[in-house]
């Protein structure tokens, strides 16, 4: 399994589009998440990124997936650029094999 973890905020041109066209853009990508979540893929959980946290990121929301393999992740990330999402947020994303906490710290040691 490969999880997926994207950290977004608006940009201007998201701010400079009325709530109609936004609306408009949320609703083409239902059936692109629809599609993933028909062929494995997990939504594990979307939030709003709390004003309140230690040492806080500067992006408003964040998503974490479960992909089946690196394949179906690499699609998703296709789909995103390809629907635009970039222009009108500015991203970060992280991805890797979900592994076990001992897996990373040994890793971590091993640097």
């Amino acid at each position: 399994m490969i999880t997926y973890i994207e950290l977004w905020k608006a940009t201007p041109a998201w701010q400079n589009i009325s709530q109609e066209e936004r609306s408009n853009y949320i609703n083409q990508l239902g059936p692109f998440i629809q599609n993933l979540l028909e062929n494995g893929v997990q939504i594990i959980s979307w939030g709003v990124n709390d004003q309140n946290t230690y040492q806080r990121i500067d992006y408003d929301f964040f998503a974490v997936w479960s992909f089946p393999d690196a394949n179906s992740a690499q699609e998703f990330e296709e789909g995103v650029v390809g629907a635009g999402w970039y222009t009108y947020f500015e991203q970060i994303n992280a991805r890797g094999l979900t592994q076990t906490p001992p897996d990373v710290l040994s890793k971590m040691i091993a640097l």
